[in-house]
């Protein structure tokens, strides 16, 4: 498509041919570190921006590093969790002036969740950088969508300032049914779909997924040294309840707790890598959620919880040879479905919004095998991953 990555592609090509096969010992460069590939296409231009606190180069953020080169930024659009990264999930966030660089900051997960045409017409290019989880619940996903949307109808270029996926390496789970569409699940991709935001915006833009088929004027500034067996480590949490790569890889599965009253450990030092309830029987392992920066609210709010500890078991390997990994919601399911307290109304309808399908809640009640369950979305899979395979701009 004439509108997919303009000189993202002549990047990519540079940095292939000048790494040979020595990615994987070489340092990791993020798009936004490769300031010459897109300085010149902001110079004298009004610029907007969609970030966070995860956007640096090396220990300074972007918006600071572009602000020092004479930039003009007009405005930032903040996404779940604020500009700075510090609100609670699901927290409404209003419009605000940044107290470090007086730049105004829009948000994009409050009143709206898309920026309004009126303020996309003030800009000359929009730009985007926050690193991604590789997740299509995970929701700097769909405001990188929204994003693309709001450019495309008014005729502003956006760059994508592409990162490492930490889940990269994956593809699992079931492909979203689009009566299911949501802002935790935007586009018909898998559960967990293998792919960095820079690909992504490729596959939006190249299959017609924004609305009334429209494109985005994209140009993606690549990672330098990644390849999608790369397993990065982040060198900062991307939201408060992800502090690290072990709850990354875990957070596939355990994020089906969210549609429960099941914790799993929002409220502890340890979110996504512990699940449990007070009612759960046969556990010695135990913990006690309470309010805390990001989780001012934690399910099971100063409960002592029974449940798995999951912070060294399974192994890493083992968690992404599973992939995306029903058992833990079946083992609680099972576990607490006898309670008066939580039977029938495990699942909150919250749950086919995450998991993407109709059919995984009642064959989960019905006492249907794991194999079972995925059996029935191996197709899609299957197809996604054909399709995947033309957007992507990492070796495998």
């Amino acid at each position: 498509m004439k509108h997919t990555y303009h000189l993202g592609i002549i990047c990519l090509f540079l940095l292939l041919s000048s790494c040979g096969n020595n990615t994987e010992n070489a340092a990791i460069r993020t798009g936004a570190q490769n300031t010459d590939a897109y300085l010149s296409l902001l110079e004298g231009k009004k610029v907007g921006i969609l970030t966070n606190h995860t956007a640096l180069i090396d220990n300074t953020h972007l918006v600071d590093s572009l602000s020092a080169l004479g930039v003009d930024i007009q405005m930032i659009f903040a996404p779940e969790h604020g500009f700075r990264g510090d609100a609670d999930a699901g927290a409404l966030l209003d419009n605000y002036h940044d107290a470090k660089t007086g730049i105004r900051v829009v948000s994009v997960y409050g009143s709206s969740f898309i920026p309004a045409d009126s303020l996309m017409q003030q800009l000359d290019v929009a730009l985007y950088d926050i690193q991604d989880v590789g997740l299509r619940f995970y929701t700097y996903l769909s405001s990188m969508y929204n994003l693309m949307e709001a450019c495309a109808r008014n005729g502003v270029p956006l760059i994508i300032m592409d990162r490492p996926n930490p889940n990269g390496h994956l593809v699992s789970g079931p492909v979203l049914d689009m009566k299911y569409k949501s802002f935790v699940g935007i586009v018909p991709i898998p559960v967990v779909h293998g792919m960095t935001l820079g690909e992504m915006a490729g596959i939006i833009n190249g299959e017609c997924w924004l609305p009334d088929s429209l494109h985005v004027d994209l140009t993606v500034i690549p990672c330098q040294n990644y390849t999608h067996s790369t397993h990065y480590e982040l060198p900062i949490k991307p939201s408060p309840n992800l502090p690290n790569n072990r709850s990354i890889y875990l957070y596939p599965s355990l994020c089906l707790f969210e549609a429960t009253r099941v914790s799993l450990g929002r409220g502890t030092d340890f979110p996504f890598q512990v699940y449990g309830h007070p009612d759960m029987t046969g556990y010695d392992f135990s913990f006690t959620p309470v309010p805390v920066p990001g989780a001012k609210k934690p399910v099971q709010n100063g409960n002592l919880c029974y449940g798995v500890d999951l912070r060294t078991t399974p192994s890493n390997e083992e968690i992404w040879s599973r992939g995306f990994d029903l058992s833990y919601v079946i083992d609680a399911y099972n576990n607490l479905k006898e309670s008066t307290e939580m039977y029938p109304d495990f699942f909150t309808s919250y749950f086919e919004k995450l998991v993407g399908v109709d059919y995984v809640r009642p064959m989960i009640k019905s006492g249907a095998a794991i194999e079972e369950i995925e059996a029935l979305w191996q197709d899609d899979l299957e197809k996604f991953k054909e399709k995947r395979k033309q957007y992507l701009l990492y070796p495998l």
